[in-house]
């Protein structure tokens, strides 16, 4: 049985909301699952993603294909890198201490990273907040304006063609 990990859709229109779910590749997008690993919503700034790590963790230990947007969900966690990291231990390069501190490390990075983004862009919506919606536009001089119109009032005048 070939099982996928996949986004099911959910919320109204125009109003995507979706649970991560681990179901079978031949059931339905918004059908039955297997298990549900968390919820993902677009619309908020920035999405939000709540995953149980260690649920999606262990489908991926078992072999379940994740879709595309899952695999970037699951990066974004640090999910995949885990595995990654896990794979080493399981080879013996080096002990699941060595891993779980680098995970850790990258882990605390990219929560900053995350933060930072975070505020750089709520500052950007407090500066779009202040700024003025509709922008003054310059005038232009009148006696420009008045003289081609009369250039095209003569240009136009019907000439004596037979």
């Amino acid at each position: 049985m070939a099982v996928k990990i996949r986004l099911q859709r959910h919320g109204s229109k125009k109003r995507p909301f979706y649970f991560i779910v681990v179901a079978d590749a031949r059931s339905p997008r918004d059908g039955k699952f297997i298990q549900k690993l968390g919820t993902y919503n677009p619309l908020t700034v920035p999405a939000t993603i709540q995953l149980d790590r260690q649920k999606a963790l262990e489908w991926l230990h078992k072999g379940a294909q994740p879709t595309d947007t899952v695999r970037t969900i699951l990066s974004f966690k640090g999910v995949l890198y885990l595995k990654h990291l896990l794979r080493g231990v399981k080879l013996g390069l080096f002990d699941e201490a060595a891993a779980m501190t680098k995970f850790q490390e990258w882990y605390a990075e990219h929560e900053a990273t995350v933060v930072k983004r975070q505020e750089e862009h709520k500052k950007q919506q407090r500066e779009n907040r202040h700024r003025p919606v509709v922008k003054k536009v310059e005038e232009a001089p009148k006696a420009e304006a008045t003289a081609p119109v009369a250039e095209a009032s003569s240009e136009e005048t019907p000439s004596t063609e037979a």
